[in-house]
């Protein structure tokens, strides 16, 4: 770690914590239960990604208001109602600026300032040492070699660590969510869906030690496309059949316009069939269609508030297609402006 910083607070060590094979199915069931009615209870979320944030500012972005003020980007969220970051953390990234970073560092410091600014945090483990997500989901490097037993052992070991960097840095996480759009397993192919009670095992260690270090933080599984129902049902059977715990199903959704009403109704589907409040942690559009971006953000809103849904998060709005190509964040790259997508979050 940086400068040889101690990161954990006095008197806690970096350690293991065996749970053994119980854990595949229901061992420490710390917190589970009651915490999906608070969840409930509290008030829509809406959020944002802002992860490239420290990268984009290192070589030298920065951000406008709608007047062309520059200002702090949690400002400006804020002023769109945003009251949530999320953030996604890697186990041994890479320095590229895009596609690395966000180790739990880096990630607890932004956790930090977000928390500063006064806004809540969802911490998103990955699990794997850069993107994982619905069309991959590759272990970290180190873990790869390893067989089952090994696997349990470094995901508790890690998950503990990690929140306990988020804890040293004065964060307790609003959401902590293990895994990023696992609708085919995390950590493949020993937790691959395919090997259930292995899959189970490894996502109810993570639970747990998130429960451990944060008892009264609900957790998240997250699942991508929910236009596909059967891709998420496939999962969540799985899941739930071998004791999986969880206390929110998170969903990635980038539809537009008219696909939009369908994937609600998936949605409103998901959350009744599983009895867990559903959050969209990702949303996005094509930078080019500012307005149909807005108008489905509003109908994604709308929509989630009339079934019970938590929030919406917006995905990388900051992310200026100048900065790595991605092109369905909500700033302009000549003006430095939001555009007209975020406006998406005013109106609902």
């Amino acid at each position: 770690m940086p400068d040889g910083k101690q990161c954990e607070p006095p008197g806690i060590r970096r350690r293991n914590v065996l749970l053994g094979a119980a854990a595949g199915a229901g061992a420490l069931a710390l917190g589970a239960g009651p915490l999906a009615i608070p969840a409930q209870a509290a008030s829509f979320v809406k959020g944002a990604d802002v992860s490239w944030l420290p990268q984009m500012e290192a070589q030298g972005y920065y951000w406008n208001n709608s007047a062309g003020t520059r200002q702090d980007l949690f400002t400006i969220l804020k002023g769109y109602g945003i009251t949530a970051i999320s953030l996604r953390t890697w186990v041994n990234p890479s320095s590229d600026p895009a596609n690395g970073h966000c180790g739990i560092e880096e990630t607890a410091q932004l956790a930090k300032r977000a928390k500063d600014a006064g806004m809540q945090v969802l911490i998103g483990f990955h699990f794997g040492d850069t993107w994982n997500s619905v069309g991959v989901q590759n272990p970290p490097a180190a873990w790869a070699p390893m067989n089952y037993s090994q696997m349990l052992d470094a995901m508790n070991d890690y998950v503990y660590h990690s929140c306990n960097v988020i804890k040293y840095y004065g964060v307790t996480p609003a959401w902590v969510k293990i895994g990023n759009e696992t609708n085919s397993g995390i950590c493949k192919p020993i937790g691959s869906v395919g090997h259930p009670t292995q899959m189970t095992g490894l996502l109810n260690a993570a639970y747990d030690m998130s429960k451990h270090v944060f008892p009264n933080t609900p957790v998240l599984v997250h699942l991508a496309q929910p236009q596909k129902l059967d891709s998420v049902q496939n999962f969540l059977n799985a899941y739930r059949d071998n004791g999986g715990k969880w206390d929110i199903t998170g969903l990635s959704s980038y539809a537009q316009g008219g696909n939009v009403a369908g994937v609600l109704t998936n949605m409103q589907t998901i959350q009744s069939s599983y009895g867990k409040p559903v959050m969209q942690v990702e949303y996005g559009g094509p930078v080019g269609k500012p307005t149909q971006v807005r108008d489905s953000l509003k109908a994604f809103i709308a929509g989630l508030k009339g079934f019970g849904g938590l929030g919406t998060f917006y995905w990388e709005p900051e992310g200026y297609p100048s900065f790595n190509s991605y092109n369905s964040s909500a700033w302009d790259d000549s003006t430095r402006r939001p555009t007209a997508a975020m406006d998406g979050f005013l109106a609902a």
